[in-house]
Parts: C-alpha cells; sequence; structure tokens
C-alpha cells in the first residue's frame, strides 16, 4: 500500500505521522514545493497550477490514495486535482474540524492563516457545521511560516499574540492550519486559563489519514510491521526531508522509516 501526501512545506507531517501510527507498513511519498512556497499568498490560480505539479510528481510514484495536507491548497485546488486524478487515484482534501468541535457544545475559536480568516470558505463551513456553537475566528499572521522554519522565538511571538485575540471563555481550538498541529501543546499553554477545564484541541491530521485508509477499503492496523518506506519529493526532485522537520515530533517519527529505492 503507497499512501502519497502534498504540501508546499512541512505541515503535512501531522497527517503522514497520522497515516504512519495508522499502517507502519504503508509505503508514504512525501511531496513538497519548497521552489514555489509558501502558497498562501499566490492567486488561487497560481497555487493551483502549483499544486497540481506537485499532485503529478506524486501521482508517478503510482500511490493507491492522495492526501492534500494542506487547507489553503484545499480550498482553491481540491476540484481541479480530483478533476485529474480521480478515479484512478482518490484524493482526500483537508478540512478545519470545525463540526466535532462545535459538537462540543462550548465557545470555539479557530486559528487560521489571515487568507482563511473571514473568508467565504470558513464562513461557510462556520454556518454549515457550528451549530449554536459561539465561534470566534482567530487570524495568526506569521504562525505558518514561524512552524515552517523552527523559528522558536518567532513561533512564541505567534501564538502568544494569537492567544491575545483569542476569548477567554473558549473551551475549543480548532487548528485550520496543519503547521499548527505541529506546535498544538504551545498552542494550548498558551490558550488554557488556570483552573478551566482542559482546552479541547482540534486537528484534522487523523480522520484525514483514517478517510484515506476508507477511500481504498483498508483498514487500520496500527501493529502491523513497520516495513514502509519513505520517498520525499521536492518541487518534483527526490530528496530528504528539510532539516526543520527533525524539530517537531511528527519529523523525528520518520527518521526510522526506510527510505524507497
Amino acid at each position: 500500500m503507497k499512501i502519497a501526501l502534498m504540501d508546499s512545506g512541512i505541515g503535512l507531517l501531522a497527517a503522514t505521522a497520522a497515516v504512519r501510527r495508522l499502517r507502519p507498513d504503508a509505503d508514504l511519498i512525501l511531496s513538497l514545493d519548497p521552489d514555489g512556497m509558501p502558497w498562501g499568498p499566490r492567486t488561487p490560480e497560481d497555487l493551483t497550477g502549483r499544486a497540481v505539479a506537485v499532485a503529478e510528481a506524486a501521482a508517478a510514484h503510482r500511490p493507491d490514495a492522495l492526501i492534500i495536507g494542506c487547507n489553503t491548497a484545499t480550498v482553491h485546488a481540491l476540484p481541479t486535482l480530483r478533476a485529474r486524478l480521480e478515479p484512478a487515484l482518490p484524493v482526500v482534501g483537508t478540512v478545519p474540524a470545525i463540526k466535532p468541535a462545535a459538537a462540543g457544545g462550548g465557545p470555539v475559536a479557530i486559528w487560521a492563516t489571515p487568507a482563511t480568516t473571514g473568508s467565504p470558505y470558513q464562513r461557510g463551513l462556520i454556518e454549515d457545521f457550528g451549530g449554536g456553537a459561539t465561534v470566534t475566528e482567530v487570524p495568526c499572521p506569521g504562525l505558518a511560516e514561524a512552524v515552517e522554519h523552527a523559528d522558536e522565538a518567532a513561533i512564541a511571538a505567534s501564538v502568544a499574540a494569537a492567544a491575545a485575540l483569542t476569548p477567554d471563555d473558549v473551551t475549543t481550538v480548532v487548528l485550520g492550519c496543519t503547521h499548527y498541529e505541529l506546535v498544538a501543546e504551545r498552542i494550548r499553554a498558551a490558550v488554557q486559563h488556570p483552573g478551566a477545564p482542559r482546552l479541547v484541541l482540534h486537528g484534522s491530521a487523523g480522520a484525514v489519514a483514517a478517510q484515506a485508509l476508507r477511500r481504498i477499503g483498508a483498514l487500520p492496523d496500527p501493529g502491523a510491521p513497520a516495513r514502509g518506506t519513505l520517498t520525499v519529493l521536492l518541487s518534483g526532485r527526490e530528496g530528504v526531508l528539510p532539516a526543520a522537520a527533525l524539530a517537531y515530533a511528527e519529523g523525528r517519527l520518520l527518521r526510522s522509516v526506510t527510505p524507497a529505492r
């Protein structure tokens, strides 16, 4: 079994780690775009073009499923990628976990990139899946970039700035960018108030990994032999994970995965 994941950078690590935990026997193909990153500031048309190139580089390795490990790319490129690649290659997008977060009943904050915050896309998700929950959109300028480069000082500053915009009564935070899942506990520490119930964080990695397995009719098997291999593509060229990936537990998890030959 081969599972491919794509993103401009290391935001795909959270979903990659989730796939690895569910199926340690799966071969992993990670397709990144260092030549074109970051994707966020690009026009939808330009971003879609970059995403198609990255997806087709992954598809050349004949995976069984492709995960778009990026919320922004899902918003703009998912329809095009599905039109080009399905049904031969199932494509799974990443959507902020607003529905399960709202189901908890308490006030919810959605941490997202400035481009996504207040966008018709996110507002539509809130309207469709927010139920009766009070939802606050929190922009997080610079956080994804800081995580991408493992810049600890910039991460701390960006998290603190977003935490200051998060209402005190929030009980649940939706991590609306895949990069944020890599610093989830730092986000929890910044938002959690002393004496308050433990803050609930909702990422998308686990659900996306499980959906990819469902799309190909595979069951989770965490006890399977850890014989899966790893292929890393950098704007279509075979390479290795960026050094910044090893700053995170999700990246370090992949150090034990045998490189594909």
